[in-house]
């Protein structure tokens, strides 16, 4: 009988505490760990590139500055306006944005993908092309600014401009998330309700919404958290007004010429929503994740 190895008679026959085997790893090559180094030096200068600039901003700014910052006029006015002008981006999309990844998740022809390519669209775009594409759209001088106009309405440099802004350029992300939870959507549950009959809106309703709602709720924290930050769109259509088209982005825009402290607490505040929402997205869809396997387990 052919011996075994020396590594197999030492796993065999030992158990730990809880009964289970013990297991063994096995020994690395002796150039695996120098490769394994190698990667992780690699990708500190990237790491670095990133990490080094964010924290220099906490470095500048003591928390007695932080505070004074956060309790200025000014700072107030960007804090309160960012987060209004955001909220009703988010109420928007969720409106008009639901709609749309309920028609974009199964494209079927041609025109549905050219409809999908034209939401991807002000994702790519520079900011500076979308505000001058807003203006001569809703301008007085733009396609529908003669319409508004007769109406008594002016929407370029108001806090209206600011919604449309921002709604502009974060709309697509919940849309594409939406989209992708209502297609993740197991094909059989609708057959089953359809053929017990369900019309489009009861499976829309009972079976597309509760199943989706995690990456619907993840994708309108992504456009909250964009539209926070919007800058280049809104400085062309909207102008840089304090306390009425003036966001946080802008604030520190201004903040450079006139109070550094102001401008440094504001990107301390964003950087920290930032954070935070990409923590929460993550952490949403590590969840998600982990429900099949749990379910497996089980």
């Amino acid at each position: 009988m052919r011996a075994k190895p020396a590594v197999l008679e030492r796993s065999e026959g030992r158990r730990r505490e809880d009964g289970r085997d013990e297991e063994y790893p096995f020994r690395r090559r002796p150039g695996e760990r120098l490769r394994k180094d190698a990667w992780q030096l690699l990708s500190l200068p990237l790491l670095l590139f990133i990490a080094i600039p964010v924290l220099a901003i906490f470095a500048r700014l003591s928390p007695a500055d932080f505070l004074t910052g956060l309790r200025q006029e000014e700072t107030l006015k960007a804090v309160q306006l960012s987060l209004v002008t955001s909220l009703c981006t988010v109420l928007l999309t969720l409106l008009f944005g639901t709609p749309v990844a309920y028609l974009l998740y199964r494209p079927r022809s041609i025109l549905s993908r050219i409809l999908d390519t034209l939401i991807d669209l002000p994702t790519v775009l520079p900011p500076a092309v979308a505000g001058v594409a807003l203006l001569m759209a809703f301008g007085r001088g733009g396609l529908l600014g003669g319409a508004f106009s007769a109406l008594g309405l002016q929407i370029p440099f108001t806090t209206a401009a600011v919604i449309l802004a921002q709604t502009f350029i974060a709309a697509p992300l919940y849309v594409k998330s939406a989209a992708l939870g209502f297609a993740a959507v197991d094909c059989e549950l609708k057959k089953a309700a359809a053929l017990d009959g369900a019309n489009r809106w009861q499976v829309f309703r009972y079976i597309l919404l509760p199943l989706a709602w995690m990456p619907m709720f993840s994708g309108s924290i992504l456009t909250w958290a964009r539209a926070l930050g919007e800058f280049g769109a809104t400085i062309l259509f909207a102008g840089n007004f304090p306390g009425r088209t003036q966001t946080m982005p802008l604030a520190i825009y201004i903040g450079f010429e006139i109070d550094l402290k102001a401008a440094l607490t504001l990107s301390a505040v964003l950087i920290c929503v930032s954070f935070g929402v990409l923590a929460l997205v993550k952490w949403i869809l590590q969840e998600r994740l982990a429900e099949p396997s749990r379910e497996e387990t089980d």
